[in-house]
């Protein structure tokens, strides 16, 4: 849904990504299901313009955090078949262009994982705006994309009986973000 003019008029400004109220998460097949999992640790801002087509985002998410409930496959995971989290602890979003489509936002912008520069278009849903209970100004959007890991050199798999993949190579990111307007 696109914001309305009043809500228009409460976005302008910068915002700051709380990210005790806010998720950072993916999704990608094994075998027949679906495992999700989770950046535990990530900070970003949100620029919205007057125009909201002219706004931005910047965002940083430390690949230590990634977090699936399970610590053997965390570890896994940040290892060099998959995030090279020694190498490379912080992936990186720049939007480079934001438009509108059938009702709804499009950011896209270049997505740096293990130093791997991608363009990426995220689908943007504004939640609404609020104030909290400090007298804070917030902000509500959530997004999404699909990426192949393997165009980020995320390659870990492995194979299973009938030349299949054990772990799928499109990853659906999704975004729950809260924002804080600075004041």
């Amino acid at each position: 849904m696109l914001a309305t003019s009043v809500e228009i008029d409460q976005l302008t400004g910068v915002w700051q990504i709380d990210p005790d109220h806010s998720e950072v998460g993916f999704c990608v097949r094994h075998l027949m299901t679906r495992v999700r999992g989770a950046f535990t640790r990530f900070s970003g801002t949100i620029t919205v313009g007057d125009e909201p087509l002219r706004s931005s985002v910047r965002a940083e998410i430390d690949t230590t955090s990634v977090d699936t409930r399970n610590s053997e496959r965390d570890k896994h995971l940040r290892a060099t078949d998959f995030l090279d989290s020694d190498n490379h602890p912080t992936a990186y979003f720049k939007s480079a262009r934001i438009s509108t489509k059938d009702g709804r936002y499009l950011v896209e912008g270049a997505l740096t994982i293990r130093g791997q520069v991608r363009r990426v278009t995220f689908d943007l849903f504004l939640l609404g705006v609020d104030t909290d209970a400090s007298g804070g100004t917030r902000a509500g959007f959530r997004a999404y994309t699909r990426i192949s890991r393997s165009k980020f050199g995320v390659t870990g798999n492995g194979p299973v009986a009938g030349g299949r993949a054990l772990i799928g190579d499109t990853v659906l990111l999704e975004l729950e973000i809260q924002a804080v307007k600075d004041d």
